[in-house]
């Protein structure tokens, strides 16, 4: 049965309907905790969830503090990196979420956020706005371009800035000095008021077929492809595989006791069933190689 699509034009919507669409669906978002400076000298900080990174050479970060939906003002952070084209973003982890979420208030101008949330200023080494004590990792950045995309309530400016120096705090460096995202335990934006959290079982490894060519879904047996034990994800993590099992390993893996229990046991669909469960649990314990020849020992079915 295929699915039941609702379809919209987006310019028949409003723009909080629309806002509300995206910001759900185009989830999770990393979070900007951008610091400015006006040329008054006062320290502005506040937390973007439209960001993200968009070249590492040269290091370009870009994040947008919109024009706001309900009055089409503009905020403090646009009006900053006008005056001072140089902007403090740090990452936000868990044990900072409430804390950033409170320096979000739309205070007054002048007012100091890291005051307001209860957070700690460090000088940064090249740029005028200071940077976060509590945040894991801090990018002093300078502004190379304001990209305004409109002048109506909604629109997004794009503060594209270029990273010039890089604050890591060494405790979430793993034993090869490097960033551990275990550690890190980001928080991202959702829609409406939730966020979620990278941390614990939240968090999972694909391997990436940069270096290698996977053999594809539409080459696994058609007895994996077509079973009703497999999940998409399963089948997506054996295409990623370089090739088929050789006939040597899977008349070895035959002999296994496990296998041939099954296979002298049972037979027709519930043979099959049987070694897709086995299958399955071994892709899901990590074993893709080992779950792959199981599963092919079920070819001449």
């Amino acid at each position: 049965m295929s699915p039941d699509f609702k379809t919209i034009d987006p310019n028949d919507l409003s723009t909080p309907e629309r806002q509300w669409i995206l910001n759900s669906a185009v989830a999770p978002r990393p979070i900007a905790f951008a610091c400015t400076i006006d040329t008054g000298g006062h320290v502005n900080l506040s937390p973007f969830s439209f960001f993200n990174v968009f070249s590492n050479n040269p290091p370009i970060l870009v994040f947008s503090p919109s024009r706001r939906g309900r009055d089409n003002t503009t905020k403090h952070t646009y009006e900053n990196v006008k005056e001072v084209p140089e902007v403090c973003i740090n990452v936000v982890n868990y044990q900072m979420a409430e804390q950033m979420s409170l320096a979000s208030t739309e205070y007054d101008k002048g007012v100091n956020e890291f005051i307001k949330a209860g957070f700690t200023e460090l000088p940064s080494d090249i740029i005028k706005p200071p940077r976060v004590a509590e945040s894991p990792v801090s990018f002093e950045c300078t502004v190379d371009q304001v990209l305004e995309l409109g002048d109506q309530g909604g629109a997004g400016n794009l503060v594209i800035s270029r990273v010039r120096r890089i604050h890591i705090n060494t405790q979430y460096l793993n034993s090869d000095g490097k960033l551990d995202t275990t550690k890190l335990d980001l928080i991202a934006r959702m829609g409406a008021n939730y966020y979620t959290r990278a941390f614990g079982d939240a968090i999972f490894e694909i391997p990436k077929p940069l270096q290698t060519l996977g053999i594809g879904v539409d080459k696994l047996p058609e007895h994996i492809r077509k079973s009703d034990v497999l999940t998409a994800n399963n089948l997506g993590r054996l295409g990623n595989l370089e090739s088929l099992p050789s006939g040597e390993s899977i008349n070895q893996l035959r002999s296994d006791a496990v296998i041939s229990d099954i296979f002298e046991r049972l037979s027709g669909e519930e043979r099959i069933r049987s070694i897709h469960m086995l299958g399955k649990e071994l892709l899901e314990a990590g074993e893709a190689e080992k779950a792959f020849i199981t599963l092919c020992t079920l070819n001449d079915e």
